[in-house]
């Protein structure tokens, strides 16, 4: 009787830790909230960035606009987006491009983050 007892309670917690399991690993990734399309206008402020601006700086707007209201994660990922989809419609260093943008726009590139 005692190990009939026993075993109930080794299949209960291991359907929990199941449960604990499937509910982490099913936490969706960080997503961009924005229309990536969109971020096509950082195209022109990346240029300006990377080939460096001969009188002044560039235009923050209408880039950083589109992330002004996310957290560096949020925005991290959504540039990453747009630069691998190329909808900047130029070749680019990602991670240098990635730093460039996000860190322009006052937001900075979480550690450990890789635009993958």
């Amino acid at each position: 009787m005692a190990s009939t007892k026993a075993l109930g309670t080794i299949v209960f917690l291991l359907t929990l830790n199941l449960l604990f399991f499937s509910l982490v690993s099913a936490t969706p990734k960080a997503t961009c909230p924005k229309d990536a399309l969109k971020l096509g206008v950082c195209a022109n402020l990346l240029n300006d960035l990377v080939h460096g601006v001969v009188v002044g700086s560039p235009p923050k707007t209408p880039c950083c606009t589109l992330i002004e209201g996310l957290v560096d994660l949020e925005a991290a990922v959504c540039l990453c987006t747009a630069i691998k989809a190329n909808v900047l419609g130029i070749n680019l260093n990602v991670p240098v491009s990635l730093s460039l943008l996000v860190n322009y726009c006052g937001k900075g590139v979480p550690s450990g983050f890789q635009c993958a």
